[in-house]
């Protein structure tokens, strides 16, 4: 595996890669690595000839009160986990390398990230993850680009932005990936002391009980968060958002009838974690 840290480096790899007819995937990545960022290296290296992550903790997508100096860094680490899954190329760049001097230009993609985690966070995180993800779309120029589906608001950004901009990349959403408790995999699980740990999986449990609701037939929506909220109630988490939103728009819904995101944010100790699940619906 080659770390490459230029734009030019990259550009020349792909290039020579692309002349004799080989598929590029890219995974795009903040680093500390676990087994969701493992998942999506093995569905890439399973699916295209050349495989390109990205190790880059964008500074644009955090705000000046969130976590980007303290968040988990280990280059080292993560190069030997993805030399480990027969990557091909870990992209390395310091953040001048990716927004240079005279840097001007900002992706805002209007509507879905203006609610859940845009608004929580605030406009400028789905703007840096737009602008960041078309930065590296137009470096890599990859056939398919690989997300979690945990972070399903950015799915839908990523799809937004190839959609609008008639870039020839597929955006490919793999499953989330879970401790054995049930706990959504996350870089920022490792903020989690044991006692916050324990406390944690109530969201994935908050989601369970949903999802078992709306299986025994439950299609109002209120009745299915009511289901929800009671689990994160005996918790004690109060829940920065617990929403039910179509799966394509993000718009509200009332009723289950067509496929639906139930989508989770709380703050847990020291740690924002997130969460959802597609509850499907039964409309064409």
């Amino acid at each position: 595996m080659r770390i490459l840290r230029t734009i030019a480096e990259v550009r020349a790899a792909v290039r020579e890669a692309k002349a004799t007819g080989e598929s590029v995937g890219l995974v795009p990545t903040m680093g500390a690595f676990h087994e969701g960022h493992l998942s999506l290296m093995r569905a890439a290296r399973q699916a295209n000839d050349l495989v390109v992550v990205s190790l880059f903790v964008n500074p644009t997508q955090f705000a000046a009160n969130e976590d980007l100096s303290t968040y988990p860094r280990d280059e080292a680490r993560d190069a030997a986990l993805a030399d480990a899954e027969g990557v091909d190329i870990l992209f390395a760049p310091e953040p001048a390398e990716i927004y240079p001097d005279g840097f001007a230009t900002t992706i805002h993609v209007a509507g879905i990230t203006e609610t859940l985690d845009g608004a929580s966070r605030g406009p400028h995180h789905f703007d840096g993850v737009a602008t960041v993800v078309t930065k590296l779309f137009g470096i890599v120029q990859p056939d398919v680009a690989y997300f979690g589906q945990k972070d399903a608001q950015q799915v839908l950004v990523a799809r937004q932005v190839v959609r609008d901009l008639d870039l020839d990349v597929h955006i490919e959403a793999c499953p989330i990936v879970r401790e054995p408790d049930g706990l959504a995999m996350s870089s920022r699980n490792l903020y989690l002391d044991a006692e916050a740990r324990a406390q944690a999986t109530a969201l994935s449990r908050a989601l369970d009980a949903a999802d078992r609701a709306h299986r025994s037939g439950e299609r109002d929506a209120d009745r299915i968060l009511s289901a929800a909220e009671s689990v994160l109630a005996k918790a004690g988490i109060d829940a920065e958002y617990l929403e039910l939103r179509d799966a394509e728009t993000l718009q509200p819904v009332t009723r289950v009838e067509r496929d639906v995101l139930l989508l989770v944010a709380a703050r847990v100790g020291a740690a924002r974690l997130i969460d959802n699940h597609l509850l499907r619906g039964t409309a064409p």
